[in-house]
């Protein structure tokens, strides 16, 4: 069974150039190029991943994901867009974005970010159900995506449930950035440092809760995740 992309992208050369290579690697894209028929597409072809541009005519491609996550909390969404200033990738992020594209980019890029966020969901879905990991007051579900505080529980993303589950495997012992970064994003680029950064940002909102856990920054190495 072929892999179905929603592709929101109002450029038609970029479009047409994306959608072929994609189709040529056996992908099945959905083309959408007004941003207000995205939804309506999304709930007619039910996508395995989201590739939303971000400027779109009608609907900007972060309200579109915020909407999406709305509707699935477990689908993958990249955000592709020709800004990539920290403001924008937060947005993104804080749109239920898994991803942030900048554009120019390869062909080659786009299928890796694709392939990952895809294993990464296959992944976890083949984890026991009953997996659970006791961080201080709070319970990770991985299977879920849920990080839980007295019986409130919190979605968390693809990414986020990956980089939690890096920093609880390394709990109270030095994990490194370069090592985070090849695990969750295959390679230790600039941009990727920084959406690491985004990440590392919000879990220390999500654990804010309960002191006796928290996410050191080791200056020029890496984290250390302390749970007392």
């Amino acid at each position: 069974m072929k892999i179905k992309v929603l592709y929101v992208e109002d450029e038609p050369f970029l479009a047409k150039i994306v959608k072929e290579s994609l189709e040529s690697r056996s992908f099945e894209v959905a083309l959408i190029a007004d941003g207000a028929r995205a939804l309506e597409e999304f709930d007619r072809c039910r996508p395995d991943i989201c590739v939303l541009d971000v400027m779109l005519p009608n609907r900007d491609g972060f309200s579109i994901g915020s909407e999406i996550r709305e509707r699935d909390p477990d689908q993958p969404i990249i955000f592709l867009t020709a800004r990539n200033q920290t403001q924008d990738v937060l947005k993104g992020f804080a749109s239920g974005g898994n991803d942030y594209l900048k554009k120019p980019f390869s062909m080659e890029e786009l299928i890796v970010r694709i392939e990952n966020l895809l294993q990464l969901k296959k992944g976890l879905a083949q984890l026991p159900e009953a997996e659970e990991i006791r961080l201080g007051r709070y319970v990770f579900l991985p299977r879920r995506l849920e990080l839980q505080l007295e019986g409130e529980a919190r979605k968390l993303s693809h990414r986020e449930t990956q980089l939690l589950e890096i920093l609880a495997r390394h709990r109270n012992y030095k994990v490194e950035r370069k090592t985070i970064l090849q695990e969750v994003w295959g390679d230790d680029s600039f941009f990727n440092s920084r959406n690491l950064d985004v990440y590392i940002t919000k879990l220390r909102d999500y654990l804010r809760d309960d002191p006796d856990v928290q996410i050191i920054t080791l200056k020029g190495v890496g984290y250390r995740f302390v749970v007392a």
